[in-house]
């Protein structure tokens, strides 16, 4: 039998305290860390709640549906058991809020078998190097800075960039056996975007989505997470699939946990954000894992950057945890400040013999272009090699930057070799003289004659 608690201490935004003596045992009622509770504000209503601090006798709790209209008089009853999340194979291509609940008015669910959220990260000795690459068809990621399975990556762009979009064709083109879309504070113009992107491409059915808009109650925007994270790591231990899990976006997530931080009156870190930032972002990333003898997790996120300041807390910290990021500004992947720290372990063993040499050789042209392009700029001469370099850049960037172009991994590596002919010439590239024989494009003699005759 349930025990009901009604010394409701205060109510601060979406955070209650309560009393609860704490010579009480579990069987009489006394709530662990983590467990649900059941707020009955009386006529009827009721909404769920978690337990996120316990000091002595008073327990915190954040109510899913917020605490607007809620009584001080209102009863509590701890369940004994964490939040958790339906998982079984009917979830796939459904759609979920905040609180685990469908709202696609798809079947009921409800006698679905579920898991517990938010539990440990893998052990380490069950972990796999990472060795096997996930293709994604966006040359700027396939070619320069490899997503590999069992990766944790963000995507750090500024508010204004196509990175829904972007998001939404990396989930589209992966070859990864299932998605898991977690949004955190969607609008309901980009939620909507998602679902019909998922649903044109035809890869909705392998899909799950977990969704948190903006009107809906910002503590269910830290369970978004949590739930994607469980769902996705069932299906890859249990069922061996490599599965692919996307969030956007994580800075709204901080957010979040900044406000509840804020109400519970824990004292602020860097910009108010609360001083576990670090400790609570590395346990969501560090859910991505390649498991021995099953599937594997792979976590790409959007991370936005306010006022496009890298050093912001949220992607600061991220920095730390996760392995590489990609840049995304002015609707491309800038190749600089993109980064997979773990495309060594695919590049050239499980892709062409070619794809290191031809790699380091775009970005070194590509840099001398930038460079040609502020001698231009500031009107100095220009010599021959500064004008093949400024033609490689424009079709660098109109032929791989772009992130609306979408080329296999062999077709963007044959792609790059020609565009090296299309500019220099072999004795130009300093790259090893059998890889130069092998895939360097032979001219056709015309085009030789042609060339002679404009020397």
């Amino acid at each position: 039998m349930l025990v009901s608690h009604t010394r409701i201490v205060d109510i601060v935004g979406d955070i209650i305290r309560i009393e609860v003596s704490a010579t009480r045992s579990a069987s009489e009622g006394r709530p662990c860390l983590g467990d649900l509770a059941l707020v009955d504000s009386g006529g009827g209503a009721t909404s769920l709640a978690q337990v996120i601090n316990i000091d002595r006798d008073m327990v915190s709790l954040q109510v899913n549906s917020g605490t607007k209209g809620l009584a001080n008089n209102a009863s509590v009853r701890f369940l004994g058991e964490p939040a958790k999340v339906t998982y079984s194979e009917n979830i796939l291509g459904r759609v979920f809020d905040g609180a685990g609940h469908p709202v696609d008015r798809g079947p009921d669910l409800s006698s679905d078998p579920s898991v517990p959220i938010g539990g440990p990260s893998a052990n380490p000795m069950k972990r796999v190097l990472a060795s096997r690459m996930i293709r994604t068809d966006v040359p700027m990621i396939d070619i320069f800075n490899c997503l590999v399975e069992s990766q944790k990556i963000p995507i750090f762009s500024v508010s204004g960039e196509p990175y829904n979009p972007f998001l939404a064709r990396i989930g589209i083109q992966a070859d990864a056996d299932i998605v898991v879309f977690g949004g955190l504070g969607l609008i309901f113009d980009d939620y909507a975007f998602f679902r019909k992107q998922f649903e044109d491409a035809g890869v909705f059915p392998r899909t799950v989505m977990f969704i948190n808009q903006a009107s809906d109650p910002v503590v269910e925007r830290l369970q978004v997470p949590d739930m994607a994270l469980a769902v996705a790591e069932k299906f890859a231990v249990e069922e061996g699939k490599r599965v692919l899990v996307l969030l956007t976006d994580m800075t709204a997530f901080a957010d979040a946990m900044k406000e509840v931080s804020i109400a519970m009156e824990r004292v602020p870190a860097n910009r108010g954000y609360p001083g576990d930032l670090y400790s609570q972002l590395a346990r969501r990333y560090e859910k991505a894992c390649d498991f021995k003898g099953s599937g594997s997790v792979t976590i790409l996120t959007v991370t936005t950057m306010p006022g496009n300041d890298v050093t912001h807390p949220v992607p600061d910290n991220t920095g730390y945890i996760t392995e590489g990021q990609f840049y995304l500004h002015g609707g491309m992947i800038d190749p600089f400040g993109s980064l997979s720290r773990l495309k060594q372990h695919v590049i050239g063993k499980v892709t062409r013999e070619d794809h290191n040499q031809i790699m380091n050789t775009m970005i070194r042209f590509y840099s001398g272009a930038r460079d040609a392009e502020q001698k231009q700029s500031m009107a100095f001469d220009l010599s021959d090699y500064d004008r093949q370099l400024l033609k490689f850049g424009t079709l660098f960037r109109d032929r791989f930057m772009d992130i609306e172009v979408s080329r296999p991994l062999e077709e963007a590596l044959d792609l790059c070799w020609q565009t090296l002919a299309e500019c220099f010439e072999p004795d130009q590239l300093l790259m090893k003289q059998a890889l130069v024989d092998k895939y360097f494009p032979k001219r056709k003699p015309a085009e030789a004659a042609s060339d002679e005759e404009a020397a």
